[in-house]
């Protein structure tokens, strides 16, 4: 019996999609709605959805960055030995109600809640970066800078310029743009300047060829972390990349509006394990005396500790931070974000606040420099409105902060928004804060927000046209895919 070329060719095609639509099922760590929606693209448009699962369909970093990253921490101390880092009892003043809450974030890297940390909320994003610069201008040992996009713009030419400074009298100076978003100055003379001068650079997460790597890693990965350790005792954290708040890069949307902390103890070695790990699974040089260095001792000032999230950490782990910030709340919360596409456990944990008498804000930009996050996030509007939500949208400028303060009590912040992409894609850190003046004066900054904000009402969004709405909700059904 002789089959026709014709009838193999579509049982091979017929295989071919039957082991996609298995991979896709079998897939570990994905929401059934992700299971589902990729199954269907798959077999209703064959060719091109078993591309876009391959470009899209899974969070894999590739065989040899996971075997690097396995090497550097082998060679890091574990984070329970090492100080300011693990071995620190937790404080008596979150014992009670917040230790499930502090105990939720250690379990993502090991870092225990530390006290004795001086906070300091820079006023803009101008005063941040000239900060920054004056503590580098004093560092004696090292400076380590981390940034996703960093730009050579006037803040960016600042920050080069006080690294050149420190790498000048002796300061070992290391610094991470992610090649994507800071692929602009990587490809500058001001980068090949740096290293000129003695700063070691490295582009994190290389682009490489997208169809070369198919099978084997998911080229759309970013370090989108924010992180500056000097000395081993000062560091930065928030939303702000190394960048002038015009961002001429997307100057329609300008300015940008940030929030970055500066910390002074203990959890600056929090954020020295995750830039050290960064840095050894790039590069061949152990940092692991960084993190065993003696700790001065600690005494008063805000409880801090530090999580660092990624497609190599724990599946959901800052979904599931961000959870437990939400129903900790038992007076107030307030959220700013610029990109709020959740998924259903993390929508339903803020509608369950508002219901259950927290009053709930969530301020979002009103312009989005993403028409799909923006269309994505007014598909959301309706139900956390009948919930409750107050939701205000930011006129002043692209909301570009993201935090979190409850009952006045404990804040978060850091590099995460409320979005997929957030959630399992890209390297993220945030600080979660337990300390009455820090969060007094971030929620004095939120104010600020919203007095510069406009109210979303329930009457306005159901009065959205039908074409509006379905445009919102197609848009929203891609999230599961990402």
């Amino acid at each position: 019996m002789v089959i026709s070329a014709t009838i193999l060719l579509s049982l091979v095609t017929g295989l071919v999609h039957m082991a996609f639509v298995a991979r896709a099922i079998l897939r570990p760590h994905r929401e059934p709605a992700s299971r589902i929606a990729w199954v269907v693209v798959i077999l209703v448009v064959p060719i091109v959805g078993i591309g876009a699962y391959l470009l899209f369909g899974e969070t894999n970093v590739g065989a040899h960055r996971r075997r690097r990253e396995e090497a550097a921490l082998r060679l890091l101390p574990a984070p329970e030995t090492a100080p300011g880092i693990g071995a620190i009892a937790a404080p008596p003043e979150i014992v009670g109600r917040l230790a499930p809450l502090f105990q939720t974030v250690q379990s993502v890297n090991g870092f225990a809640p530390s006290g004795g940390n001086r906070v300091e909320l820079l006023s803009d994003s101008n005063a941040a970066i000239n900060r920054l610069v004056s503590d580098i201008d004093e560092a004696r040992e090292h400076v380590h800078v981390c940034f996703y996009i960093w730009l050579a713009d006037g803040n960016g030419l600042k920050m080069i310029a006080a690294l050149k400074r420190a790498a000048a009298r002796g300061v070992t100076c290391r610094a991470i743009g992610d090649s994507l978003g800071s692929r602009l100055l990587i490809r500058s003379p001001e980068w090949r300047s740096m290293r000129a001068a003695g700063v070691q650079t490295v582009a994190a997460l290389r682009l490489g060829n997208p169809l070369f790597h198919l099978l084997t890693v998911r080229f759309d990965l970013r370090n989108h972390r924010k992180i500056v350790v000097i000395d081993n005792r000062i560091t930065y954290c928030g939303s702000q990349n190394c960048a002038d708040p015009e961002f001429r890069i997307k100057g329609r949307f300008a300015p940008w509006v940030d929030v970055m902390l500066r910390f002074e103890g203990p959890v600056a070695r929090q954020n020295q394990f995750l830039f050290a790990t960064h840095w050894m699974t790039a590069v061949q040089e152990n940092l692991s005396a960084l993190l065993l260095a003696p700790l001065a001792p600690i005494s008063g000032g805000a409880i801090a500790q530090v999580a660092g999230t990624g497609p190599t950490a724990r599946p959901s782990a800052m979904p599931e931070i961000f959870a437990s910030v939400i129903y900790a709340a038992e007076r107030e919360l307030i959220i700013t974000t610029p990109y709020y596409v959740p998924d259903e456990f993390l929508q339903a944990s803020l509608c369950a606040s508002a219901r259950r008498g927290v009053a709930t804000t969530l301020i979002l930009p009103r312009r989005n420099d993403s028409r799909f996050v923006s269309a994505a996030s007014r598909s959301y509007y309706r139900d956390l409105l009948e919930a409750g939500v107050r939701i205000l949208e930011f006129e002043g400028g692209l909301l570009h902060a993201k935090t979190m303060t409850v009952d006045g009590t404990i804040a978060l912040i850091g590099s995460a928004n409320l979005d997929r992409r957030s959630f399992e894609l890209n390297y993220e850190n945030n600080v979660l804060i337990a300390d009455r003046t820090a969060t007094a004066e971030l929620r004095r900054r939120q104010m600020g927000y919203i007095a510069a904000s406009r109210a979303v009402t329930l009457d306005e969004v159901a009065g959205w046209s039908t074409f509006r709405r379905f445009l919102d909700n197609a848009v929203a059904m891609m999230g599961p895919l990402l």
